[in-house]
């Protein structure tokens, strides 16, 4: 009786903690929220509040003034992001299959080659001229996608919790006549979709926040993808406004056009797509992470 009392003491510790942990790590997006629902005035006055003290919809007004822009950026982001993660899965995969085969004679050599990379680069410059010069990718959406297929953190992701999966299995198949590829596919993939959901969704969440890549490479707004697009509108705001300042423009005026509200609009019309996949991956992540972490 005393044991049973003990665990549900523990439970319900257990409970109350994660709780006050899940209502503190929501208190910053009420806030994002609240804010983007705010004036502006009201924030550059009392600051940031729980509720809206002035409620006002001009920062998600000025989001979608151009809408048919805002839904060609949006299309962009996810054409990108589901291109993008279903091929840097897949490709890391196959990689992280290789390395891990014991009967691969060169697996270290290439397993240092790949971890080289990870401490070292070129630099940015090369890496321009390459992108710009070499393979002649501006205003090309193989810019966009191509710098974050691969990730080796994902690679040694990948390869720890491949190693747990038994050898005999791979030796079974060869035998009854199936070759790598099919493996690979029907045999290796299957087994892996907790490994697979994690960088999936470590993947999708790179795709969906790179701007640096379209502010590099893509010049072309039809082609600019929905972080980009609204990184350039909240600059040109900021801009207009210093020039509204240097020409002694009056301070209502400034202050009625959107900036601290925008941006909390935005973080709201960049975030919520994406939270919408985390569920669909969390009941194997953490599995993903747990498993890539103790196996080596």
């Amino acid at each position: 009786m005393k044991k049973r009392n003990d665990i549900l003491a523990l439970n319900l510790i257990a409970y109350v903690v994660t709780a006050v942990t899940a209502v503190i790590c929501l208190i910053p997006f009420i806030l994002v929220l609240s804010a983007s629902f705010s004036s502006e005035d009201e924030i550059i006055r009392n600051g940031f509040s729980l509720l809206p003290q002035h409620f006002s919809a001009e920062a998600y007004k000025t989001v979608f003034q151009e809408p048919d822009m805002i839904l060609r950026a949006y299309l962009n982001t996810i054409g990108i992001t589901v291109i993008g993660t279903v091929a840097g899965v897949f490709v890391t995969a196959m990689t992280a299959y290789v390395l891990q085969r014991k009967d691969f004679p060169w697996r270290n050599k290439f397993s240092f080659f790949f971890y080289f990379t990870s401490i070292f680069s070129g630099g940015l410059v090369p890496y321009y001229i390459l992108m710009i010069k070499g393979l002649k990718l501006q205003n090309n959406y193989l810019a966009l996608i191509l710098p974050l297929l691969f990730n080796v953190f994902n690679l040694l992701l990948m390869k720890s919790y491949l190693n747990g999966i038994p050898m005999a299995l791979t030796e079974a198949a060869r035998i009854d006549g199936c070759g790598d590829f099919t493996i690979f596919v029907r045999i290796i993939l299957p087994m892996a979709k907790a490994a697979v959901a994690t960088i999936s969704l470590f993947m999708a969440l790179a795709y969906w926040n790179d701007w640096y890549n379209a502010m590099l490479y893509i010049n072309d707004k039809d082609m600019y993808p929905l972080q980009y697009f609204l990184y350039q509108k909240v600059n040109n705001i900021e801009a207009y406004k210093k020039i509204i300042a240097q020409m002694g423009g009056s301070a209502a005026g400034m202050i009625s056009m959107p900036t601290q509200s925008l941006k909390m609009a935005l973080t709201v019309v960049v975030t919520g797509p994406i939270i919408l996949a985390y569920p669909f991956a969390q009941k194997y992540f953490v599995k993903g992470l747990s498993v890539g972490a103790v196996k080596g």
